[in-house]
């Protein structure tokens, strides 16, 4: 089931979905300038491709702030308590980024109520890019 707000979410609740793409150049030439991350493997094709690439690719963290993107949508940047992402396979020029996350459980700590939340980001074919985990807390 997907939940509207945070405040009332429960173990097995969906996060409202967020998606972002078809990525182009220039999302990730803008992305360097915004990041101060201007390795050539992400806007420089003569650099990628010595590098045994067939192409650019986007910056893994670019797509780290997608899925942080979709937490925002959701509950305020200030409920954030952690989050984590680990990077599983390169987002490409041309894919979309389909973010989705799930409430695992909700528990107390340090005197608050909070949200432990799976997340995951997949191309437009289904393929997982990255995977994650955020708590939050519920104001």
């Amino acid at each position: 089931m997907e939940t509207g707000t945070h405040r009332d979410a429960r173990a097995g609740d969906e996060l409202p979905g967020f998606a972002a793409g078809p990525l182009s150049r220039l999302d990730l030439a803008l992305y360097c300038g915004a990041s101060g991350d201007h390795n050539p493997i992400h806007v420089d094709l003569d650099f990628a491709r010595a590098a045994g690439m067939d192409d650019v690719f986007a910056h893994g963290m670019l797509s780290a702030a997608y899925l942080a993107r979709l937490l925002t949508n959701w509950a305020p940047q200030p409920a954030l308590r952690e989050y984590a992402v680990r990077f599983v396979a390169i987002t490409h020029v041309g894919d979309e980024v389909r973010c989705s996350g799930r409430v695992l459980e909700r528990f107390e700590a340090q005197g608050e109520t909070r949200l432990r939340v799976e997340l995951q980001a997949y191309s437009q074919a289904g393929e997982l890019r990255l995977s994650g985990m955020a708590v939050l807390a519920v104001r």
